[in-house]
């Protein structure tokens, strides 16, 4: 995984949407092969319990910037400290079918255990690089929305846990820009 084209990246940024929302794609050097480090979301939330996804959250009043919010976002949902991230750079924003304008940031963090706010997480795990990347571990799906026509919606099966929706569009472009891989259909990310 090559993080240079991500801090060179120029993210597009979305303004149109009625919430914003920071998240970071946090990059763990394991064994020597990178892994990412996702959430499973608590089953009692709201807004996609059980789903995987990056920590991060809502914008809120107290937060300067939107980096500043994914940084609150995870320290508060897995106890990482914001002075143990390196930033390497921001993904495009996407949109998400709860009307959040969700900003990626891409940044590599240490190889420790974490703590999950149990409120908010049921559990934090780190795939493997290789696994992501294994072709058999990926499918995608394309579909009708409402708003937004014909999309596609990227799976990746790994270890167990499917990471897909807002997170699996994420995963897409970081995986392009970082790596070999190129999703069969390509989308437009701000498009749904």
């Amino acid at each position: 995984m090559n993080l240079e084209p991500v801090a060179a990246h120029d993210p597009d940024e979305i303004d149109d949407q009625k919430y914003d929302a920071g998240v970071l794609a946090p990059v763990v050097d394991r064994d020597g092969d990178h892994s990412l480090l996702f959430t499973k979301r608590a089953d009692h939330l709201g807004e996609h319990p059980g789903q995987m996804s990056f920590p991060g959250g809502g914008a809120e009043r107290q937060d300067e910037t939107i980096l500043d919010t994914a940084l609150r976002e995870a320290y508060e949902e897995i106890g990482l400290e914001r002075e143990e991230v390196d930033v390497v750079g921001q993904l495009d924003d996407i949109r998400t079918v709860t009307e959040y304008a969700v900003t990626p940031f891409v940044a590599r963090i240490p190889d420790r255990e974490y703590d999950p706010d149990e409120q908010e997480v049921a559990e934090i795990v780190c795939l493997p690089l290789s696994g992501l990347l294994d072709p058999e571990n990926y499918e995608y799906d394309r579909r009708s929305h409402p708003y937004y026509g014909d999309i596609v919606i990227h799976y990746f099966h790994v270890d167990g846990y499917t990471v897909w929706g807002a997170t699996g569009r994420i995963l897409v472009q970081l995986l392009e820009l970082t790596t070999d891989f190129e999703a069969p259909e390509r989308v437009d990310r701000s498009r749904y």
